[in-house]
């Protein structure tokens, strides 16, 4: 929805916006937030421009979990997207389908109504019980496979979901041949053990770094996300790649980050948060916003093809 209409509607609908038990303080930091700090700071929004959310380790049915989603709805108003990401661990604490309507469908039904698309991976606790359910769940598209591939925006975007808890020779295969057949002019990869995390609590995969990496950077990947640990994170591009965590899905670990690691450029644990992106041919646009919606990152960085022509 444009932000004008957007504007004439907003009386009628703040109250389905904000929950019933939201606080007066969390309704006018929705409110600010809509008026201005979701505006983008270098340039007014491209009508055709691919948006999508990103987010992880969400799955608790918690209070965080619940304001976070309120949060997203409000920017669903004013910068309209139809795609969510989702990395890993969808459902606490082990992934039993018993609770996927009080874990994911209830905290995000206003999305699931307005007919965003989430696209999931699977994280470490969701396989304890879940792993077939959660592949073959209609509302996480996965297809009835563990990892696979969406384009968005008439091919300006392809997306590569991976199962970071089994990276075996066969999915190491798929993603060769799925990345360098891909003609898209952006390679985002999503999965749920960081390649590169300052946090404390489980830091860097170092094991998948060594399997998975030299096929990001060899065929052209230019992001990476992935959760598991509660935080927000940006890394400084690591041999051309840009790689986020994006583990503050519910209740974060607060005190966990750690910020003198040779490769952190930004980062937050003290609140829950999303991520939002806005992608054109030319750039790749993002926003980390917290539940309550301060903007505690953004950025914008060209195609890895573009930037290498450029240097």
């Amino acid at each position: 929805m444009k932000r004008r209409a957007f504007l004439g509607l907003l009386s009628a609908t703040t109250a389905s916006v904000v929950a019933p038990a939201a606080s007066a303080n969390a309704t006018s930091n929705i409110l600010r937030t809509i008026g201005a700090d979701f505006l983008p700071a270098t340039a007014p929004l491209s009508d055709d421009a691919l948006r999508c959310i990103v987010f992880g380790d969400s799955g608790k049915g918690d209070t965080a979990q619940h304001e976070l989603a309120r949060m997203m709805v409000a920017h669903h108003w004013n910068q309209f997207y139809d795609t969510a990401l989702m990395l890993g661990d969808n459902i606490y604490p082990d992934g039993n389908p018993e609770d996927i309507p009080a874990k994911f469908e209830r905290p995000y039904a206003e999305l699931l109504k307005r007919g965003v698309s989430f696209h999931a991976v699977l994280g470490n606790h969701d396989i304890k019980k879940g792993r077939e359910a959660q592949i073959n769940y209609r509302n996480f598209n996965m297809g009835g496979r563990a990892y696979y591939s969406f384009a968005k925006g008439d091919g300006l975007v392809e997306f590569f979901a991976l199962d970071s808890n089994r990276f075996d020779f066969q999915q190491r295969r798929w993603l060769e041949e799925a990345l360098q057949a891909s003609q898209a002019k952006w390679k985002i990869a999503f999965f749920h053990h960081p390649l590169y995390s300052s946090a404390d609590r489980h830091g860097s995969d170092f094991d998948l770094r060594s399997e998975l990496e030299p096929l990001l950077v060899r065929n052209g990947v230019d992001a990476a996300f992935s959760g598991h640990d509660h935080i927000y994170e940006r890394t400084k591009p690591q041999q051309g790649v840009q790689y986020f965590t994006c583990g503050a899905g519910s209740k974060t670990r607060r005190g966990d980050l750690k910020r003198n690691t040779p490769f952190f450029a930004s980062g937050a644990d003290e609140v829950s948060s999303f991520m939002s992106l806005e992608i054109t041919p030319e750039r790749f646009g993002f926003k980390t916003i917290d539940m309550t919606g301060r903007v505690i990152d953004s950025g914008e960085f060209a195609p890895r093809a573009a930037a290498t022509q450029s240097a």
